[in-house]
């Protein structure tokens, strides 16, 4: 086999499913070799922005590896973006970009696609990344390939492969399958794992808050397992939202401080054990709070490491604290504890801690579970939460892929069901190809939510949906207008935009568009497109000027108190 069969192979026992990519000079071989073996599909897209974010959340939407393929340069620089999201939300992205061969970085020329040095590309990704390699010699291939792509699963963050293009068809020996994994030192886990139940046994308010690392990891079954035994509360962070979804778990809510509900908010502030699992302590989680979070008080595992106070235990895995965990506390066997509460005789959580979500101000309203009365009403966004409502009660959950802005906000107020989004870094222009990488590598059609912005940016590449079978359904805020921008400089004639018509484009690129303009109007397309399948789906949802979502409102009231001091 040849190095780029020999690479797919690794690449695909370690979890990855297909390839996202956009071809270049530079790569030409390496997309030849990928395309001519067909051991993983090759899905071409439009921008290399959008390659990123896809690979980006086909790795977030089924676990395992996502891999982005470019070309040197102008390729790659590109998607310094799309890896610093994967970056900052910690996302176990495969980088394969094409370089120039060893004969033409010896011709003294300089070279079409570089820009300062020929290695400045490999230095702006030193950046970014958790390992990296150059395969420019097969004897070393195998062994740079298995150490890097480790590197990605082990430390959950994206690394960077760069191919020479002559070397793509050179023969090459079998990657070694990976490593088992460093057992940590098992003293220093099980005194982690007894301190860790100590301060949880000592303290009055316990409660556990799950991040982003306990789906990057595959833990959502054994932490919801754990949550059952310690019967403490439970609730998500912001980026968290949608984790834990169909594991029979009472969660309270999500946390989002003042811009959530104050008795949540309350809970959450005031608890003497907060055991952050897996939560990546960022403004978008906490900075919102109406009291500072005493992390001192805090237990955080994040990024192989736990730290409680002053105490810190590097090098414990995750994964490794919840099986210590879940072996020091069995069914229907939690301590006696003043602040855990004994579970009853069938190991279910008493009822004060395993009652419906009540106090979640990002959960569904009663007025979003019932069509607005006035037909005819503009439309707001949380109109746009009630219909996704609806529709998920009449057919179950739907994953959605999420952009920034008020559509992030909004799908707050959408019942719990798997969400991938940015909602960290932030960046615009996720939603949609994030949608088809969903799908792409889920088999799941998802709903996508995007603001007229961001979809200006990357809504394009609905026009590749069409040549690989995928049919998301795309609900467009469009109030022409970057409002949560808006929502801050409210005189600022800069977030202006003007009002295009999604709808009519959506035929050009292989899809059906649809315009709407009030609540029964939105109520009729939603369930016409759920039925509509093999055609993308664009809703072109004219919102009310300046109307906004409750939790973007309380959001942008909380940031202003806190910044001002009142």
């Amino acid at each position: 086999m040849n190095l780029t069969e020999r690479l797919l192979h690794a690449l695909a026992r370690r979890g990855a499913t297909e390839v996202f990519g956009l071809p270049g000079d530079f790569a030409l071989a390496l997309f030849r070799e990928i395309e001519r073996s067909a051991i993983l599909p090759l899905y071409t897209l439009s921008h290399e922005p959008a390659v990123g974010f896809a690979a980006d959340a086909a790795a977030r939407g089924r676990g395992g590896l996502g891999v982005a393929a470019v070309t040197y340069g102008a390729g790659a620089f590109n998607l310094v973006n799309a890896v610093a999201v994967s970056y900052a939300e910690r996302v176990p992205l495969v980088l394969l970009s094409g370089a120039p061969a060893a004969h033409e970085a010896a011709s003294g020329y300089r070279l079409h696609h570089q820009a300062k040095t020929l290695d400045t590309q490999w230095r702006v990704f030193e950046e970014l990344t958790v390992d990296r390699a150059r395969l420019d010699d097969a004897r070393t291939a195998p062994a740079l390939i298995a150490r890097v792509l480790d590197s990605a699963l082990r430390e959950s963050l994206p690394v960077y492969l760069e191919i020479p293009r002559d070397m793509p068809q050179r023969p090459c020996d079998e990657v070694p399958d990976s490593a088992a994994a460093a057992e940590p030192d098992a003293q220093a886990l099980a005194a982690c794992a007894d301190e860790l139940l100590q301060r949880l046994r000592a303290a009055q308010r316990p409660l556990l808050m799950v991040g982003v690392e306990v789906r990057r990891y595959a833990l959502e079954a054994k932490v919801a397992e754990l949550a059952r035994r310690l019967a403490i509360p439970v609730v998500t962070t912001f980026m968290g939202r949608g984790l834990l979804t169909g594991h029979d778990i009472a969660l309270r809510g999500t946390y989002i401080g003042l811009a959530g509900c104050p008795e949540l908010a309350d809970e959450v502030e005031r608890s003497d054990a907060l055991l952050l699992l897996g939560a990546i302590v960022s403004d978008t989680n906490f900075a919102v709070s109406s009291r500072r979070i005493d992390l001192r008080l805090a237990i955080q595992a994040l990024g192989g490491q736990v730290v409680m106070g002053h105490h810190v235990y590097p090098d414990l895995p995750l994964a490794r604290l919840v099986d210590a965990l879940l072996e020091r506390v069995p069914p229907g066997r939690a301590p006696p504890t003043t602040g855990l509460v004994p579970p009853s005789s069938d190991a279910t959580p008493a009822p004060s801690n395993t009652t419906p979500q009540t106090c979640d101000a990002t959960s569904p309203t009663a007025a979003s579970l019932v069509p607005s009365a006035d037909d005819t009403a503009a439309i707001v966004p949380s109109d746009i939460a009630g219909a996704v409502n609806r529709l998920m009660q009449r057919h179950g959950v739907i994953p959605l892929a999420c952009d920034v802005g008020d559509c992030l906000f909004t799908a707050m107020d959408i019942e719990p069901t798997a969400l991938i989004a940015p909602g960290y870094y932030a960046t615009m222009g996720y939603g949609v190809p994030a949608g088809l990488g969903l799908q792409a590598a889920t088999g799941r059609r998802p709903l996508v939510l995007v603001g007229d912005g961001a979809f200006q940016m990357t809504g394009w590449e609905l026009g590749n949906a069409r040549r690989y079978g995928w049919d998301p359904i795309v609900l467009v805020f469009n109030n022409a207008s970057w409002e949560m921008l808006r929502a801050f400089e409210p005189d600022a004639r800069f977030n202006d935009l003007d009002t295009w018509d999604y709808a009519s484009m959506a035929a050009g690129m292989g899809g059906d568009g649809h315009l709407v303009r009030s609540v029964a109007e939105l109520e009729r397309t939603l369930a016409q497109a759920w039925a509509t399948r093999g055609r993308f789906q664009l809703l072109d949802i004219r919102l009310a000027p300046g109307a906004r979502s409750p939790t973007l409102t309380r959001f942008v009231e909380a940031v202003r108190r806190l910044s001002t001091g009142h």
